[in-house]
């Protein structure tokens, strides 16, 4: 299931709670970048890639960094393990999808800090 489909039954369902919905975590993604673990390679200091060697296998490795709105990073990767399927847009699909699953958890934690917070300064 999807994040979507999981969108669609919560709102079916009428739970109308706070939360962290697919379009709020698209909304906190200020910036997004892909690379090949070969491009850092190439741009690596080139007595480093002397010393350890240089491996054609790199450019099957894929990296998202998300950039959210307060400035933390997230990476997400994508690694493919026969070169003839390697194909650079499903990586980087792969990649951003692995990206984004991780800052569900950062935004949850955000908005269940800014409940609690919130409930301690009601009075009792």
């Amino acid at each position: 299931m999807n994040d979507q489909a999981i969108e669609k039954e919560i709102q079916d369902k009428g739970l109308t709670a706070p939360r962290i919905t697919p379009a709020d975590l698209q909304g906190n993604i200020v910036d997004c970048y892909y690379f090949t673990a070969e491009d850092g390679a190439k741009g690596a200091l080139e007595q480093y890639t002397q010393l350890c060697g240089y491996h054609d296998c790199l450019r099957l490795l894929t990296f998202c960094v998300l950039v959210l709105k307060n400035g933390f990073t997230v990476t997400g990767e994508s690694a493919c393990a026969s070169p003839e399927n390697f194909d650079p847009e499903i990586g980087r699909k792969i990649a951003r999808q692995n990206a984004e699953q991780k800052v569900w958890p950062l935004m949850g934690y955000a908005l269940k800090q800014q409940l609690h917070e919130a409930a301690q300064e009601q009075p009792k």
